[in-house]
This record gives structure tokens, C-alpha cells and sequence, in this order.
């Protein structure tokens, strides 16, 4: 076991294997590192995911909770990359998103053509995952579902809660995502949130709208994860270079961004450009 700086998908991971202790043994960290014969120290830093599992005890952890060979061999291919500056993840995983977000002091998000997952409305989501995707009914239901779960966060008690900022620009403002009443209803959700908002006008750059989806997480105890995807990845970054670039560009959108009242006021003629003509699409929102 080697003692190393932890990433998000290295904490997804060792939370991963504490479930499967929980689940398939019933023991407690002490407990189950006394079977192994291991110091209790070793089985919590591995399931924190500060410290990295040799092969050697993978096999002895993912045996002792019951797992097969195949099983093993699966999750060492995943293990492997645990710990690396880089990590990309297919876009259905959830869990180590939801992590982040769970464990961070602070988000700050930007997107340029969807509203940020942890602010959309269930009919926003289920209307984007419908019309982006061929998944099935019952998936896209599942994928609604984990949505809202993760905005959990956002309702925890005050001091608890990560700190946040969504960056919006005002193109996504303007793609139509489902029909008008889908429309308003997430304006009004953006309304009454605009204290973490701000949009970015489309007299900003044009440039941005070239730019990905990302994140930056800010941790009280590890270092900050950069995070950016597509439609076919999920990147999680802990590259000092790339935190720097990260950090950079918030800084960027901050001076160009329009503040809470300006923010407030735009979203207010979204909705009232809507409500003048409730069934006809209204000029660059189709």
C-alpha cells in the first residue's frame, strides 16, 4: 500500500469497496482488517481512497468480501487509474460526480447550451435527456431521478452546504429544451436561485460557446478537482496546471459576467417573452 495524494475518482473508488465490505460481510473497518490481518489504519486510508491498494490486496480485500475473480479483474482495470492526474469516466457513471459534489466546499460551474445539472428542473431534465439520447423510458426515468438526487446538496442546512456559483450563458438560455411550459417553469427555477447565477451575455466572446461544460471543486481537505465533459467523457483533472487554468478562467467569466440584479432582470424578460405569447415560440428561443 502506497500513502499518495487522493483524487475524486480514488475516494469514488475506496467508497466502492467500503459498500461491498458493508454489504457482503457486516464487518466494521476494525473487524474486517483483523480478518486480513491488516492494521485498521490501511483498510480506512484505502477506502478513503488516500492511499493506494496493491494488486496484491485488492485480491485479499475484493475475496475476503466475497467477490470472484472476474469481479477482481474489473475493478483493478478501473483501480488502475485510480490515483492518475488525468481520469476520464463514461458519462452514465455518476458516482464520482455525485461524490465531488457531495464532499466540496465550493462549486463553480459553467455551461454554455444546458442549464448546470444541479439547477435544472425534473421536466427540464427528462425533456433534454428525451431529445438528446436514444435511452429508453425506464433509463431516462433513472437518469431524472439521479439528477434530482444529486441536488440534494443544495437543501442541506446552511454551513453544511457547498458553496456555489453556475456561470450561464445566455445561449442556453435560448435553446428551446422541451415546450414553453418546460421553458418557464426552469427560468423561474434560475429566478428564485439567481443569488448563485450569473448569466453570461452573447455579446461576451463567441469564442465561449466553443468551451465545454466544466467544474471546479474546492475541498476543505484535498486538492481542488477540475472537471469538464462532453457527451462521450467525464474528465476529472488534479493537475496543477490545469486547477490553474480552471481558476483562471472563473476569474475571466467574473469580469464579463453580468451581476445578480443584471442577471435577474434578463431572466425576468425570458419569462415574460414567454408569457406574452404562451403557444407561439418566441424569436430566438426556438
Amino acid at each position: 500500500m502506497t500513502a499518495i495524494t487522493s483524487t475524486a475518482y480514488s475516494r469514488d473508488l475506496g467508497d466502492e469497496l467500503r459498500r461491498l465490505r458493508e454489504k457482503f460481510t457486516g464487518l466494521t473497518g476494525f473487524a474486517f482488517a483483523e480478518q486480513l490481518g491488516w492494521d485498521p489504519s490501511k483498510v480506512s486510508n484505502i477506502e478513503k481512497g488516500k492511499a493506494r491498494a496493491s494488486e496484491i490486496d485488492l485480491v485479499q480485500y475484493l475475496m475476503t468480501c466475497g467477490r470472484d475473480s472476474v469481479y477482481f479483474e474489473r475493478f483493478r482495470d478501473r483501480y488502475r487509474y485510480a490515483f492518475d492526474a488525468y481520469v476520464t469516466v463514461v458519462p452514465d457513471n455518476l458516482r464520482t460526480l455525485a461524490l465531488a459534489e457531495a464532499q466540496a466546499q465550493k462549486i463553480t460551474c459553467f455551461d454554455v447550451n444546458t442549464i448546470p445539472g444541479l439547477i435544472q428542473t425534473s421536466q427540464y431534465a427528462r425533456a433534454l435527456f428525451t431529445e438528446s439520447s436514444n435511452a429508453t423510458p425506464a433509463d431516462i426515468e433513472k437518469y431524472v431521478r439521479m439528477r434530482m438526487e444529486r441536488q440534494a446538496i443544495l437543501r442541506r442546512p446552511e454551513g453544511s452546504r457547498p458553496e456555489c456559483l453556475f456561470y450561464v450563458h445566455e445561449r442556453a438560455l435560448q435553446l428551446r429544451v422541451g415546450d414553453s411550459a418546460v421553458m418557464e417553469e426552469q427560468y423561474l427555477r434560475l429566478l428564485f436561485n439567481s443569488h448563485i447565477l450569473r448569466i453570461v451575455p452573447l455579446s461576451t466572446s463567441g469564442a465561449l460557446v466553443a468551451r465545454s461544460a466544466r467544474m471546479l471543486f474546492s475541498f476543505e481537505r484535498q486538492i481542488p478537482v477540475a472537471y469538464s465533459e462532453t457527451d462521450l467523457a467525464q474528465v476529472f483533472a488534479h493537475d496543477g496546471k490545469a486547477i490553474a487554468g480552471s481558476r483562471e478562467f472563473f476569474k475571466w467569466l467574473e469580469t464579463r459576467a453580468l451581476d445578480e440584479g443584471e442577471s435577474r432582470s434578463l431572466l425576468a424578460s425570458y419569462v415574460s417573452g414567454l408569457r406574452e405569447d404562451f403557444h407561439e415560440p418566441r424569436a430566438g428561443l426556438a
